[in-house]
């Protein structure tokens, strides 16, 4: 196979391959050592940029067995060689977050929620930055609970927004919170959902994503161990999202775009619907339509790669 070639996408080649990723913290300049505690990596005993300097592609998502399956996929579809069922979990040393190296391309596991994804993002970073990539797109595949949309429907996020439909993260520090904006690279955004129409196998839309801090009370759910609202309370709450321009609800787009925006690294959140909330809390798909919708993201994902190499015109 012919050796997979960067696309820029622009005119500015020279200024588009200098972008070394960043981090924001001056205190790493003056430790001897960086340990990458829940990825089992570290500065001292691995050689990230051997390991991972060519990385262009950083995909996280929720559950280890997706992520590496997903991982299997872009196998297949970047026609590396080897056997995709014999690739290595590089974090096998924890139980914290799996992760998979496909040639250009990462393939990690962030768990359920802010808490975890943000410790994640923290090392996948630091490891970028160790690393001496250049010009890393991070995207975030997932499930979620659609605003509006049928089931199935993909949603690409314009901007990820607070439980009052503000594009902000709010991070305690030292006792104070620290405001931080959540918008996302609108030119990627565009980007994946030219992708979807050239693809045309399921329907795709962007729009805002609300990131709550639970599954069941925080989202409004009227069938968690604790209820304290009624159902029209749930429905004008819903209401007043989508008016807000949320179309779909899940727990981690708020810190994974506030952290990549801080750091300058261009990112995207993919996420299938897999029930309109407005019908219901409970997910009653089938096993077989649910993998089915949970591959949906993952078909985008690869196919604005495999662009973003120059491997389809």
């Amino acid at each position: 196979m012919a050796p997979i070639l960067l696309n820029c996408m622009g005119n500015d080649h020279n200024d588009y391959i200098k972008q070394l990723v960043q981090v924001k913290n001056p205190n790493l300049d003056t430790m001897e050592e960086d340990i990458l505690y829940h990825f089992s990596l570290g500065t001292k005993t691995h050689n990230l940029p051997e390991m991972f300097g060519d990385i262009k592609f950083a995909c996280v998502g929720g559950s280890a067995n997706r992520m590496k399956a997903f991982a299997q996929f872009i196998h297949k579809e970047l026609e590396l060689p080897g056997n995709p069922e014999e690739i290595i979990d590089i974090c096998e040393g924890t139980d914290r977050y799996c992760m998979y190296k496909v040639g250009p391309v990462l393939s990690i596991s962030h768990g359920m929620g802010v808490p975890s994804i943000s410790i994640m993002l923290h090392e996948l970073i630091k490891l970028l930055h160790h690393a001496q990539c250049r010009d890393v797109v991070l995207l975030r595949l997932g499930t979620s609970g659609g605003v509006g949309l049928a089931p199935g429907t993909v949603v690409v996020t314009d901007k990820a927004v607070d439980y009052s439909f503000r594009a902000q993260f709010e991070q305690v520090v030292l006792g104070k919170v620290i405001t931080r904006s959540t918008e996302l690279d609108e030119g990627v955004a565009n980007e994946l959902l030219q992708c979807s129409s050239e693809l045309q196998n399921f329907p795709t839309v962007i729009g805002n994503t609300m990131c709550t801090h639970d599954f069941y009370e925080g989202q409004g759910r009227l069938d968690g161990a604790l209820c304290s609202f009624s159902h029209e309370d749930k429905l004008e709450y819903l209401r007043k999202a989508y008016d807000a321009g949320v179309r779909n609800i899940e727990m981690e787009s708020t810190v994974f775009a506030a952290m990549c925006r801080v750091c300058g690294l261009k990112a995207a959140v993919v996420c299938v619907a897999l029930l309109n909330r407005f019908d219901g809390d409970q997910i009653t798909s089938t096993h077989d339509v649910l993998v089915e919708y949970q591959q949906r993201p993952q078909v985008l994902v690869s196919h604005f790669i495999k662009k973003r190499l120059g491997l389809i015109v």
